[in-house]
């Protein structure tokens, strides 16, 4: 499949996707089955648009994977997300490797298990020289306490003399995000029908056209994100400016 890239002018089209993943547990509920089930079938459709982020020509693909506050979740669900996570990193990152996908890390990784932790810098490790596609999953995210976190150091900079505070700007504090490496969010996709960003890339969103979609998670396909992208390229984008 040739990318859609080539048949779109670049002004309408996203250079970077991001998704908040939500409606685990509700697909599994209205089946009757355990949330654990609902994330499985999760983690099947990351897969999915990780290939089809691929074959729609997509750069950058950002995927909200673990929120801080979903540290206050019962804690066998976040145990069960931990060892799904785990299995993710143990079976996907050759796949991806050889995929030409580089896969990043946001988030407290204070938070997470030793071996957890390691299993990412692996992950990191392995895929850090490939540009196809450029995947960052948010894990243990919340976008305020990033934008905190850079604040802070950006005073203790100034405190010892490295930084004068006339010297900040939006550049300077863009580099001290975790998202520093990556260009502004252009769309971003909610699925099942919650219509908030929920502590995601709250900076970064500025200016991203927002798409909420009524489909599950799990159920979400190549179609669907082909269709979100679709939607993106309908709108204008003034900046605040005024287009003639």
């Amino acid at each position: 499949m040739e990318s859609v890239l080539m048949h779109a002018e670049a002004a309408s089209y996203p250079q970077h996707d991001a998704i908040i993943m939500d409606g685990n547990g509700r697909w599994a509920s209205a089946r009757g089955l355990p949330r654990l089930a609902g994330h499985a079938e999760g983690a099947k459709a990351v897969r999915r648009t990780v290939e089809a982020s691929k074959k729609l020509g997509l750069r950058y693909l950002t995927l909200y994977g673990f929120s801080m506050e979903n540290w206050k979740r019962p804690v066998r669900e976040v145990d069960d997300l931990m060892h799904l996570f785990r299995h993710y990193l143990r079976e996907e990152i050759a796949g991806l490797e050889n995929e030409g996908v580089r896969i990043y890390f946001i988030g407290d990784r204070a938070r997470l298990d030793p071996d957890i932790t390691s299993l990412i810098e692996t992950a990191e490790q392995k895929t850090g020289d490939n540009t196809e596609l450029y995947l960052t999953v948010a894990i243990s995210y919340g976008s305020r306490q990033e934008i905190v976190a850079a604040a802070r150091q950006l005073a203790k900079e100034v405190e010892g003399g490295k930084l004068a505070a006339d010297e900040i700007d939006e550049n300077i504090f863009l580099g001290r995000l975790s998202t520093g490496h990556l260009p502004d969010a252009d769309l971003i996709i909610r699925t099942s029908g919650e219509q908030r960003i929920s502590n995601f890339l709250l900076w970064q969103a500025a200016y991203a056209e927002l798409v909420f979609t009524d489909v599950l998670w799990p159920d979400f396909s190549g179609e669907d994100l082909r269709r979100s992208i679709e939607e993106y390229g309908r709108r204008e984008r003034r900046y605040g400016e005024i287009n003639n």
